[in-house]
């Protein structure tokens, strides 16, 4: 096996290219020392991306928040502008894991380890996060909802590496949150999850909504016809109700010990009401 730590995203980006057998990339570790360690993966190459500059940085733009892809989840928490912008993913980026791992995880690994059940990309995905993509052919900005294709898989090509994650500027009267269900306190996966972004008029009457559920399919759900069901209402109990059906009914989740398919659903569209009462309530509805 082979351990490199490269300075520039070109070499990172090269090595990773003509790498022969398989390769994997290094920001926190959380996932991919856990998954080594009980033989699930034996890479050849390893690329510890962290000494690449703007990797670590969180950085505020006229634009939004760009989020560098080794930047670990408990210095998004530690991050004030961003808290007050984003607090739904902030939210859940800080649930992944315990305090020790929160200082070495990051949100692109979680996005990148492509599991059903990661808190952090429910949330990005109803934020319309924005991945930046490096690869031998250059550079492209994609959704994140685009970058998981099933548990354990990405559309990533060989050689390419996620550089930072985008977040848009917060427009005035807008707020997201994140929450999910889980048989214990802390430090378990999601059993179901919700995440929801609204934006409101001046009326508080909902303008734009993004509505996003985990662990209910191979990948997180963007359930458009929830959005159009919050669109042009208030959060009055009749749009709760909707919701929560629209919710319930979009679940395409596997029955196991820890969830049947009925209480999966059932759950969805429980935290699908309460996760959009807050949202609701952060974007200064009444």
């Amino acid at each position: 096996m082979r351990y490199i730590r490269p300075l520039s995203i070109e070499d990172a980006v090269g090595e990773l290219a003509k790498a022969v057998g398989p390769a994997a990339i290094l920001a926190g570790g959380s996932d991919l020392l856990v998954r080594m360690k009980g033989g699930f993966v034996e890479p050849e190459l390893i690329v510890d991306i962290k000494r690449i500059g703007g990797f670590s940085d969180i950085t505020e733009t006229a634009d939004g928040f760009r989020i560098g892809a080794a930047v670990p989840c408990a210095v998004l928490g530690e991050h004030a502008a961003l808290k007050k912008a984003w607090p739904g993913v902030v939210e859940a980026a800080k649930l992944i894991g315990s305090k020790q791992v929160q200082g070495r995880c990051t949100i692109t690994g979680n996005l990148c380890n492509a599991s059903p059940a990661a808190d952090s990309v429910p949330a990005l995905v109803a934020a319309g996060a924005k991945a930046v993509v490096a690869g031998p052919s250059g550079k492209r900005t994609i959704a994140v909802e685009t970058v998981p294709t099933g548990p354990g898989r990405t559309s990533l090509a060989k050689g390419e590496i996620i550089e930072a994650i985008l977040l848009d500027k917060r427009p005035a009267h807008a707020g997201d949150a994140y929450l999910r269900f889980i048989p214990r306190t802390e430090m378990d996966i999601a059993v179901v999850s919700a995440g929801i972004n609204l934006t409101l008029d001046d009326k508080g009457i909902i303008k734009t909504a993004r509505v996003a559920l985990g662990a209910a399919a191979p990948t997180v759900l963007l359930v458009e016809e929830a959005a159009e069901a919050l669109i042009g209402r208030t959060l009055d109990d009749g749009t709760l109700e909707r919701l929560a059906k629209i919710c319930s009914g979009a679940c395409r989740p596997i029955d196991d010990k820890r969830g049947t398919i009925e209480f999966r659903r059932k759950v969805a569209g429980v935290l699908a009401q309460r996760v959009a009462a807050t949202a609701y309530k952060r974007a200064g509805g009444k």
